[in-house]
């Protein structure tokens, strides 16, 4: 997956590539490409088949299973395709799709990241203003980030079209105002699909501590001697949250820090290509560093396989049809936690 591949860019010259590399590329984008459909695939299914009963998280994670998929076939499909052929094959609305398509991906699995972190820090710092909006049967923040993603991929269609790179040799390039246009692509580009989210879902993650631990030393100061009195079974031990809204919460975090291992070496080496002109582009540690951001669509479905825990039992369990008590259940369940948070914080406060 390189849809910011420095081959994409129109150049004085037509590089020859490196054909041992190449294969090497075509091998692991292959790998990464059916890992990321089937393991994706069998987990949207698995949701889709409780539908009706998801929690709000199962809901973030479906859609993000949707984004993964568009990396899947719309970004590392078209790339693996394009690296067999060696030029791209196709008109130049194709072209443009192409080229929309693969920052599409990019933007909805990253922005589908950054709200699922914003509903975990209203849920645990405002959990009545979380849970009002949930009331609502549209998913305002899945919208959002579907929303932003669709337009924010539009610029692709006008960069990248059909160019002749030789007498009778078309290819899918992009043309940019010499000599700073394609320094200011990679640049913005960087900025709105890394540094904003990963700078928003930090900032996230660090309140939601703050907020647990600030909570959590109120309650010992204010029990007092009873602090070693056991929680409700339901609960664990940090600041009375129940067991399952803890894991979500570090399910969100393990998701956002694989994302961030994933994606760094990528934008790296991007702005390394663009602003340094004796970058070493054609190198087989470019290329790698470039692929790894295609791994992060494989490991989300498997992350949020292992905090479900004996992923066997429970894939056939999700697989049965679940019965007509298990939505009030669910519903219940929410409310219940919401309302444990919110009488938590009112009463830290008035201790105060």
């Amino acid at each position: 997956m390189r849809p910011l591949n420095e081959s994409d860019f129109v150049d004085a010259h037509d590089v020859p590539r490196d054909e041992s590399l190449a294969r090497v590329e075509i091998a692991l984008l292959g790998a990464i490409f059916v890992t990321a459909a089937i393991l994706n695939t069998a987990l949207l299914l698995v949701l889709w088949r409780q539908r009706k009963q998801m929690s709000r998280m199962r809901v973030f994670v479906f859609h993000l299973c949707l984004a993964d998929l568009v990396v899947a076939f719309f970004q590392v499909c078209p790339q693996l395709m394009w690296d067999i052929t060696d030029r791209f094959v196709g008109p130049d609305v194709m072209c443009r799709l192409v080229k929309y398509l693969q920052v599409l991906g990019m933007f909805s699995s990253t922005y589908m990241i950054v709200v699922m972190t914003v509903d975990r820090y209203q849920a645990i710092c405002n959990p009545m203003v979380k849970f009002q909006r949930a009331r609502s049967r549209l998913n305002v923040p899945v919208c959002v980030a579907w929303g932003v993603s669709l337009v924010g991929s539009l610029p692709q269609v006008f960069i990248f079209s059909q160019v002749e790179v030789a007498p009778g040799v078309f290819d899918c390039w992009a043309e940019f105002i010499q000599p700073w246009g394609l320094q200011t692509y990679i640049t913005w580009t960087t900025l709105v699909i890394f540094i904003l989210p990963v700078s928003t879902v930090v900032v996230c993650q660090v309140r939601i501590c703050r907020a647990i631990q600030t909570n959590l030393s109120r309650k010992t100061h204010r029990q007092g001697v009873s602090v070693g009195a056991p929680l409700p079974a339901r609960a664990s031990g940090v600041a009375g949250m129940s067991k399952a809204r803890v894991k979500t919460l570090k399910m969100t975090v393990v998701i956002v820090l694989v994302y961030i291992v994933c994606w760094a070496p990528f934008f790296t080496v991007q702005l390394w290509s663009a602003w340094d002109a004796n970058a070493p582009k054609e190198t087989a540690i470019f290329t790698i560093l470039m692929l790894l951001a295609s791994l992060n669509s494989c490991a989300n479905p498997c992350i949020y396989l292992l905090f479900c825990g004996e992923f066997p039992k429970r894939l056939v369990k999700l697989l049965r049809p679940p019965p007509l008590s298990a939505g009030k259940d669910l519903m219940h369940e929410e409310v219940t936690l919401v309302s444990t948070l919110y009488t938590s914080f009112k009463n830290a406060s008035e201790s105060e």
